[in-house]
């Protein structure tokens, strides 16, 4: 029996947890991970201090980047069985096993100097200023700032300058 290309894309996009263009548009329901039932896209941390994420989901595929910081923010796009596709803030990534990552919710600092504030007032205190790069523990997170928590310095941060949370979410 012939199937035709278009049915084995499709059965390869559904395999992978990739919902195709077409059906997206006529669903307006988050789309969900297939072995988890999580949200796609969600955030994790990476849990391990050097993690390979592969071209594909397995050992056998080659390793195209190594993520080397433990803590790091990680977006995930995609799963299929024990492995999750995942992306850094510059879009960077490939498949990690699940092992490897965390729920922890961390965010990455993409401004530089960025105040850290004793309250989520422009006005309040200033604490510490953060440089790009720096990987900080979400505590919570309102409307327009997070609290954050960075080797036991704690404070407010501008949300615009995080990568790591998406615009409009809210954690408590």
């Amino acid at each position: 029996m012939r199937i035709p290309l278009l049915a084995l894309v499709m059965m390869a996009l559904v395999t992978l947890g990739l919902t195709p263009v077409s059906t997206m548009a006529q669903t307006e329901q988050p789309q969900v991970g297939t072995e988890t039932g999580l949200p796609l896209p969600r955030y994790v941390s990476l849990k391990i201090s050097s993690g390979r994420a592969r071209r594909g989901p397995s050992t056998a595929h080659r390793v195209d980047w190594v993520f080397a910081r433990r803590g790091m923010p990680l977006r995930v796009t995609g799963e299929f069985e024990n492995w999750r596709r995942v992306e850094d803030s510059e879009g960077e990534g490939g498949w990690m096993h699940y092992s490897a990552l965390s729920g922890v919710r961390t965010v990455l600092v993409t401004r530089d100097m960025t105040p850290m504030l004793s309250r989520p007032q422009l006005e309040a205190p200033q604490v510490a200023i953060l440089e790009t790069g720096v990987v900080a523990h979400i505590m919570e997170c309102v409307t327009d700032w997070c609290r954050l928590s960075i080797d036991g310095t704690r404070g407010w941060a501008d949300r615009s300058a995080l990568w790591g949370i998406d615009p409009g979410e809210v954690l408590d």
